[in-house]
């Protein structure tokens, strides 16, 4: 079982900011392999399905990001699933937009909501995967940058971003980490992604068989 949880901030006047990236490829991924998310538990919301054949959880913590860990926790600790079987999906501000990054461990980076997790459960060896906001001209702004909607200008990178991660899940399902990693790790090129790709329909989801479907800064 994998436990693939997004960060962000509830309520819908965060809902297309940068700091939710994590939530939008929850979303993605649940609405491509026919998941609802209808529950209510361990902070979150949250259900379980089948990615690839792999049973999976898919949570968004609804504590706010400063406080992710209490629920990260308490999913684990509920479903007694191991750090081992955690995939963490946040913004990161030390990535260019539209850049995705895999990594199986390390420190917070800054990022508020991946410290609090680090907190909660007691390590940093877990696997986290990284989506590019890209950083302001003004190094003041940064709390209120990471709260503000993408420009229109930036939506087809940031979308683009959101479908790539999706993706990059499912290969670290099936795949492993290792090989996601060398996937996509080495597509940090100018562009990782080009805005006609969103044309063409998703191919790397199967359908779902059996199983049940069922603080800011």
């Amino acid at each position: 079982m994998k436990v693939i949880i997004g960060l962000g901030n509830p309520g819908r006047s965060y809902s297309k900011t940068r700091h939710n990236l994590g939530f939008m490829v929850i979303d993605k991924l649940a609405s491509e392999c026919g998941i609802k998310l209808n529950r209510k538990g361990f902070y979150s919301i949250w259900s379980e399905g089948l990615i690839v054949g792999e049973k999976v959880i898919l949570a968004k913590p609804q504590t706010f990001m400063n406080l992710s860990g209490k629920a990260v926790k308490s999913i684990l600790k509920s479903l007694r699933a191991e750090t081992s079987d955690l995939l963490i999906i946040s913004d990161d501000m030390d990535l260019g937009l539209g850049k995705i990054k895999i990594r199986q461990k390390g420190g917070s980076g800054g990022h508020k909501g991946i410290k609090s997790v680090i907190d909660a459960i007691g390590t940093d060896r877990f696997i986290r995967l990284r989506i590019g906001i890209g950083k302001p001209e003004d190094k003041e702004e940064t709390e209120s940058y990471v709260l503000r909607p993408f420009k229109k200008t930036e939506i087809p990178s940031a979308t683009g971003a959101v479908h790539m991660a999706a993706e990059a899940t499912v290969t670290i399902i099936k795949c492993g980490v290792t090989a996601a990693m060398n996937k996509y790790n080495t597509r940090n090129s100018k562009s990782q992604f080009h805005p006609s790709l969103l044309k063409q329909p998703p191919t790397y989801y199967p359908p779902p068989r059996g199983g049940r479907n069922e603080r800011r800064g």
